[in-house]
């Protein structure tokens, strides 16, 4: 088929349906018939069908949870379906067991599906929804496309088809180009396009591979005015490529899969990232050869991060990138999710502030409030939001978030936690409720070192005393309030006593006093409590000392004051 012949002849109609049935002689359905075994979704007016469609060859990308989270919002707000559909069509890339990562971590976060795939089958009348299994569909597509001129067999040498297989979804979108414009791959293109019945015949009774190409007609000079729902209005290229649609093995490529599936399962608006842009041409001529209407799309801006002052994409291998680093960190789903939505709507955080009590499945999300050059990803803004979510959990929400994740990640914490869920409660229940309650922790990972000195196998001495301290004064004090130290206290007395002690070894009890002659005094008040709290936490910061002495109990308050004294 390398001869210079004369170019296959796509306007005879008989030619090409002799060549459509040389290729696939056991498709007998009609695409007509196909279609009417998907039948037309009953949704109200408005409803959005939109679908999450990972490739199973890793795991899932916090640039993942992004389009899926604009899908799932989407589709629910307006009344629609959201579907789930595993594009498995590259088996030299799939990693064995991504698919059920993918679909058990998007669970984890509250990523509701309506049809799709699922950890041991899938849900639906729309499958199947993994594509690997969708073959008959495809081909009966692309044989209608050979019967009506729009597609052709390649025969190539077995390195040639190689080199052509590698040519997936990963490879595609690496290139910025809108198209193919080298004279030589243009030549080679047409090349393509000279053969014969006979050629055809020939290479299949010698049991050769082909791959299918579409039949370009576009004209890469020529450019369409196109709206994009997050990039606004574009000039588009013709494509001017013959590109795979299916590959030797039978499997279609990403943009065919892509067309045929999305018209088949109803879908209203594709939602991917910007680096797929390159490839809207293919897929308008795809879908305009196949006769489908074509779909709105959304390209979604690249997640960038800080390097050196300088923005970056978000790489697969940076911290955060791996979606399975927040469950192990201790990030609560709903705290990511809401740094997602801060991330997604850049309204998102006023609307909060107006309604704190609501959750983010209440926002009305809008495509109009989506960035167009890219959201900048911030680890500390993660904690942020994270503590500000969790600071409004209950004593009890917390306990059951930290122990689930320890009983994981920690089981010896979890153990301590479990030992005493009441005692553990009791500790997550200071500073809780009011309108300032303390934002302690933004993760359960964190919760450890925040409360570990109330269990006696985790406490140690951590911080020091500033520069200057006098530590006879401080034994002193620690061996004084010891004695002193009574649980049944409340509040006011148990902070008068601390007055009292400061006053006897000439520290200012009242701030105002200390404040208008320091000199007068060996420090306040304020220094005599970081003395207690010190021996008592390990720390020089810890939440509210009443509370924690009240939690901790007279005996273990005074051991460990005295304790610490005799070691000073």
């Amino acid at each position: 088929m390398t001869d210079k012949k004369d170019f296959f002849d796509f306007t005879n109609t008989e030619a090409c349906a002799a060549l459509a049935e040389l290729l696939f002689p056991n498709v007998t359905e009609s695409p007509e018939e196909c279609i009417a075994r998907f039948p037309a979704r009953k949704l109200p007016e408005g409803a959005k069908v939109t679908r999450f469609a990972p490739s199973p060859t890793g795991f899932l990308h916090f640039g993942g949870l992004f389009p899926t989270t604009v899908g799932e919002r989407l589709a629910h707000q307006s009344g629609g379906v959201f579907i789930l559909r595993i594009e498995d069509t590259d088996a030299k890339r799939e990693v064995e067991g991504a698919a059920e990562n993918l679909i058990n971590t998007l669970a984890h976060y509250g990523i509701k599906f309506d049809e799709g795939a699922t950890a041991d089958g899938e849900t639906g009348i729309y499958g199947p929804y993994r594509q690997s299994q969708r073959g008959p569909i495809y081909h009966v597509f692309a044989k209608q496309l050979v019967k009506e001129g729009k597609a052709y067999p390649c025969f190539t040498t077995a390195e040639e088809l190689e080199k052509l297989n590698s040519s997936d979804k990963k490879e595609e979108i690496k290139s910025k180009d809108w198209h193919f414009d080298a004279e030589a791959a243009r030549e080679q293109m047409l090349d393509q396009r000279r053969f014969d019945l006979d050629d055809v015949k020939a290479s299949l009774e010698k049991g050769e591979n082909f791959v299918l190409r579409i039949k370009t007609d576009g004209d890469v000079s020529v450019k369409h005015p196109f709206t994009d729902l997050i990039k606004g209005n574009l000039e588009v290229p013709e494509n001017d490529e013959d590109f795979v649609l299916l590959k030797s093995d039978g499997i279609p490529t990403y943009h065919f899969a892509h067309a045929v599936d999305d018209r088949l399962m109803g879908t209203t608006h594709v939602i991917r990232g910007e680096e797929w842009l390159p490839s809207l041409p293919k897929h308008i001529q795809l879908f305009k050869y196949l006769g489908f209407k074509l779909p709105k799309y959304m390209h979604i801006a690249q997640i960038m991060k800080l390097e050196n002052g300088a923005k970056k994409k978000l790489s697969k291998r940076d911290m955060g990138a791996n979606m399975n680093d927040y469950k192990r960190m201790g990030y609560a789903p709903e705290c990511v999710m809401e740094y997602v939505m801060t991330l997604l709507n850049s309204n998102y955080e006023e609307w909060h502030a107006q309604n704190p009590d609501k959750k983010y499945t209440d926002f009305p999300f809008s495509i109009k409030k989506m960035s167009t050059s890219g959201c900048l990803f911030d680890f500390a803004k993660l904690g942020d939001v994270s503590k500000n979510v969790l600071c409004k959990y209950t004593a009890d929400q917390i306990y059951d978030g930290v122990c689930e994740w320890a009983r994981e990640f920690d089981p010896e914490f979890a153990a301590l936690l479990e030992r005493d869920a009441d005692y553990a409660k009791s500790i997550f229940a200071i500073g809780r409720g009011g309108k300032k309650p303390r934002k302690d922790f933004g993760a359960w990972g964190e919760v450890k070192a925040y409360m570990g000195f109330f269990y006696d196998e985790l406490f140690n001495i951590t911080d020091n005393f500033p520069e200057g301290t006098d530590i006879e004064d401080v034994k002193k004090v620690l061996k004084d309030f010891a004695e002193q130290f009574d649980a049944a206290d409340d509040q006011n007395a148990w902070f008068d006593k601390i007055k009292a002690t400061a006053e006897k070894y000439g520290y200012a009890s009242d701030m105002k006093a200390y404040k208008a002659s320091p000199e007068s005094f060996k420090g306040s008040v304020a220094d005599v409590s970081s003395f207690l709290r010190l021996a008592v936490t390990g720390r020089l910061n810890s939440p509210d000392m009443y509370e924690v002495m009240r939690i901790l109990g007279a005996d273990r308050v005074k051991a460990r004051m005295i304790s610490y004294a005799d070691e000073l």
